[in-house]
């Protein structure tokens, strides 16, 4: 049986019109490919994850299933990261598949530098031992504590500085917090660049005006 999925991978970004952009993005939503189960135990490991009914993404990716093949890191381990990254940086309503962006980029730096790949492993190792088999079994509030005991070691530094540009500059992350920047620059200037209704009650007036040619 062969299920549509969408695998998470890196694409490179179409140009805009008069700009040339030499950085990646995430392809969020990629054409619908069929996959196997099979197929993803080419690599070390795999996530997979069903974006959830409520999500804003559930209207606009072909399949609610998404699925990111790992090639340094297992699937235990891919899963804890993804649980650290939520404990690190926690959004309720952000769905797992915009935090397994952030398991891809740590898969990749394992792959690349076996030092970061046994760090890794040996963060998730020191996590298990704390729940004596499975930490992702762990309460909520036991996981808290677990990850905050963590910070400042080597290993939560490494899911941090990478889940603080991996989680966040990505176009399904544009898409759940509203950020308009991803439609281009001179597209965002007018489409609320300089609009705080993001925060709680800002003050008025605080946004302030658009700039215009002089």
């Amino acid at each position: 049986m062969r299920d549509t999925i969408i695998p998470i991978v890196a694409q490179r970004r179409a140009r805009d019109e008069g700009h040339h952009h030499d950085h990646d993005e995430i392809a969020a939503a990629p054409p619908k490919i069929a996959l196997t189960r099979r197929e993803f135990l080419r690599g070390t490991g795999v996530l997979v994850g069903t974006i959830a009914a409520t999500s804003i993404f559930a209207g606009l990716a072909p399949s609610r299933v998404w699925a990111l093949e790992m090639q340094g890191l297992s699937t235990h381990q891919g899963e804890v990261l993804l649980q650290v990254t939520r404990q690190i940086y926690p959004h309720a309503t952000l769905d797992d598949a915009v935090y397994a962006l952030v398991v891809k980029d740590l898969d990749a730096k394992a792959k690349a530098d076996p030092a970061v790949r046994q760090q890794l492993a040996d963060g998730v190792a020191q996590l298990d031992a704390k729940a004596g088999a499975d930490w992702t079994k762990r309460t909520a509030n036991d996981k808290a504590q677990d990850v905050a005991a963590l910070a400042g070691t080597p290993f939560f530094n490494t899911v941090r500085s990478t889940a603080v540009v991996s989680l966040y500059s990505n176009p399904m992350a544009y898409e759940h917090f509203g950020y308009g920047a991803s439609k281009g620059d001179g597209g965002y200037l007018h489409q609320g660049f300089n609009s705080l209704s993001w925060l709680p009650d800002p003050p008025a007036g605080a946004s302030g005006p658009i700039p215009t040619d002089s």
